[in-house]
């Protein structure tokens, strides 16, 4: 027997390990042996005796129909459909083997490799290590990683310019908007006014000091949390909250003309910020003093000068014996006498 015509013979394991998409086809057609890769394509349907033009078709060359058509073909490339499997294509050589006892195919999945991981969970294993496919299923699945880890990271600093931008935004305290959160509001209505103007309203604490000098900061936090929960909880949902000192905060009512409401919402913070907060059983005392203006009295609206205002109707109102509120208006109009003291 000379070099050339040297037969192998190998075990089915040792084929699946070599091609695991391999086919052995037996004289009468039948499939004698199948790889465990291809198989796995049909789990529930065994190809080992069924005849192989029940299972599969010849896509091309067209005119190959049954078993002495597919041995003529010895060497060819074919491309192969499974009867089970719509859209699904192989490549694959046809070996004739010798003395008419059948033929011997490796298939391939070509290029829809990537379609055929997804659609039948393959993985690294159900491929012949020499198999380029594991070169390409190794760059998909590093790529996957790749893009992943970019996501994953876009999302994180995405995530933390949030958070930093939010921060940026807030008082660290009451959580409540802080004076450069106020800034940007103020930016936004004036390039987008709203349709019925905007109310503003600034609050200064009676007696804040005292109590820090007395109690402590701690105590001093305590009642500023205090203060922040009263103010978020007064206003309307669309409004904004602003700590813009140690004892000072602005309130933007969005959408807002009426007098008659801004002051209602004053008399009741007041009321409910005279409440005393206690700490360590001793009770902090506060009041406030609240000064109003509204966006319609400006043309154009200033907001420097809204605030300007609204500082002073504040001032009035401490000056007339704090807790209680002064609506600011125009030189052209008289400035209304404070509301009436609380205490």
């Amino acid at each position: 027997m000379t070099e050339s015509n040297r037969i192998l013979g190998l075990s089915a394991r040792t084929l699946d390990a070599l091609m695991p998409m391999h086919i052995w086809i037996g004289p009468t057609g039948h499939i004698l042996q199948c790889g465990c890769t291809l198989q796995k394509l049909m789990p529930d349907q065994p190809f080992p005796g069924s005849m192989f033009f029940d299972k599969f078709t010849i896509m091309r060359p067209r005119k190959v129909k049954v078993l002495d058509q597919l041995l003529r073909m010895n060497g060819a490339q074919l491309k192969i459909g499974l009867k089970g499997l719509p859209n699904m294509h192989l490549k694959g050589t046809v070996v004739a083997l010798p003395g008419g006892t059948g033929a011997f195919l490796n298939l391939s999945f070509g290029i829809s490799v990537q379609d055929a991981v997804r659609r039948f969970d393959l993985s690294l294993t159900d491929f012949a290590a020499s198999d380029l496919a594991v070169e390409v299923l190794y760059l998909i699945e590093a790529n996957a990683a790749a893009m992943n880890a970019s996501r994953d990271l876009v999302d994180r600093l995405q995530d933390a310019k949030t958070d930093a931008e939010s921060r940026a935004l807030t008082d660290t305290l009451t959580g409540l908007n802080n004076r450069r959160a106020m800034d940007m509001t103020f930016g936004q209505l004036l390039a987008h006014p709203p349709q019925d103007g905007f109310g503003l309203m600034l609050i200064d604490l009676d007696y804040f000091k005292s109590v820090n000098d007395t109690l402590g900061h701690a105590a001093g936090d305590l009642v500023l949390l205090e203060v922040a929960k009263v103010l978020r909880e007064e206003v309307r949902a669309d409004d904004k909250v602003f700590r813009v000192g140690g004892d000072e905060f602005v309130l933007v009512l969005r959408n807002c003309n009426d007098l008659d409401l801004m002051t209602r919402i004053a008399d009741r913070i007041i009321a409910r910020l005279e409440q005393p907060v206690h700490y360590e059983g001793k009770p902090c005392r506060i009041s406030a003093s609240i000064g109003i203006t509204i966006s319609d009295y400006y043309d154009p609206v200033e907001i420097d000068k809204m605030l300007s205002d609204a500082d002073e109707a504040t001032y009035a109102s401490k000056n007339a014996g704090r807790a209680q509120h002064t609506v600011f208006k125009p030189a052209d109009r008289p400035m209304p006498e404070p509301a009436r003291d609380l205490h």
